[in-house]
């Protein structure tokens, strides 16, 4: 390609970004005018946004593909939303925690991201709104569901407005670029869990596993001790500026971590909607398929069942339930009124929009 052939390229790339500027700047400030009309009301619609990002990528016709698209789009709502209240998002910590990688993931990096000490402690500043969302994992695709946070629904005033889910990549982090010499490696219980394989076949048996807090802590301990490696994600590596001994660990090719949004929210129905719930059923013979048969009657699908102790008996249980729909449709409605006549406890957690992935 010659000289001129290459200055015509990049003098329609100069043109088009001065016109995508112009065009970012005009949508900010219709953000900013529906701001004014709501008066301080809520600035974030996740079913909105779920509309939005579902049609960019359903009109995109290349070569960026749909993803790269949705990340582009996700950022310019941050930004236009941040015009509006710059939104602040509770995450179990610290800085660099696959929690945080999520919260960034749905609300963008315009948000403020506020790390926490535990999965409690998350959820009880946004109950004292001090801050506006929380980001809480709920299951695993290979470990399953994340006890604690399906105990706080239970008992929590936040409902759940939003759904991510999150592709987990783990590496094994050292300040030191060899693997000779490592002692011990750190990492939360679940990754040490969803690389159990890789590491009995990649490093010597004496070696210490040592389960901690998240996996942004097991780098930050193992930055600090030539002997120590870790197990954690990119966001992680950066911020302690580790190294990659191996990438791309874990043991299941499709590890993924689903997380929940929640906060003092309704939404509206998006098109695309799932409805979570729990509930405990009546101490007698067949209750549990009676529990469940409305959903049936009423052609409501479940995507999700998930038993817990509920800790108000011995060998009691609650039952956590994903369906298909939204609450203000007229078949889950009639399903959730069967069920609150058949059940012994009923409790909507929350409608919100299907992740957009």
């Amino acid at each position: 390609m010659s000289d001129e052939q290459l200055k015509s390229h990049r003098d329609a790339i100069d043109a088009l970004d001065t016109r995508i500027l112009e065009l970012l700047n005009e949508r900010a400030s219709h953000a900013r005018a529906i701001g004014e009309i709501k008066g301080g009301g809520l600035v974030y619609r996740p079913e909105r946004e779920a509309q939005v990002l579902s049609r960019i990528k359903a009109t995109n016709r290349g070569p960026l593909p749909d993803e790269s698209v949705a990340k582009l789009f996700r950022e310019i709502m941050s930004a236009c939303l941040s015009i509006e209240r710059p939104l602040t998002i509770a995450y179990l910590g610290p800085e660099g925690t696959f929690s945080q990688s999520a919260a960034i993931k749905h609300f963008g990096h315009a948000a403020v991201t506020q790390a926490c000490a535990s999965i409690d402690e998350a959820f009880r500043v946004v109950e004292a709104r001090s801050a506006d969302y929380v980001v809480a994992p709920v299951e695993n695709s290979t470990e399953g569901a994340v006890g604690r946070t399906l105990d706080l629904m239970v008992n929590t005033p936040l409902q759940v407005c939003g759904e991510v889910v999150l592709r987990i990549h783990h590496h094994l982090l050292r300040k030191d670029p060899s693997f000779d010499g490592i002692r011990r490696v750190y990492s939360h219980a679940q990754s040490l869990a969803q690389c159990h394989e890789w590491l009995n076949k990649n490093l010597p048996a004496e070696v210490e596993r040592i389960s901690v807090s998240s996996n942004a802590e097991a780098a930050r301990l193992a930055s600090l001790d030539t002997q120590c490696a870790a197990i954690a994600g990119d966001a992680a590596a950066e911020k302690f500026g580790m190294l990659k001994l191996a990438e791309n660990i874990e043991d299941e090719p499709n590890n993924t971590t689903r997380f929940l949004v929640l906060g003092y929210h309704h939404t509206t129905a998006s098109g695309r909607d799932k409805t979570s719930l729990v509930m405990s059923a009546q101490n007698k013979p067949g209750a549990v398929h009676q529990l469940l048969s409305p959903l049936a009657e009423h052609g409501v699908s479940m995507t999700k069942f998930e038993s817990r102790p509920s800790r108000t008996g011995l060998w009691e249980y609650v039952f956590f339930v994903d369906i298909e729909g939204h609450t203000g449709e007229a078949r889950v409605q009639q399903t959730l009124d069967a069920l609150r006549e058949r059940a012994a406890f009923v409790k909507v957690l929350g409608a919100y929009p299907v992740a957009v992935l």
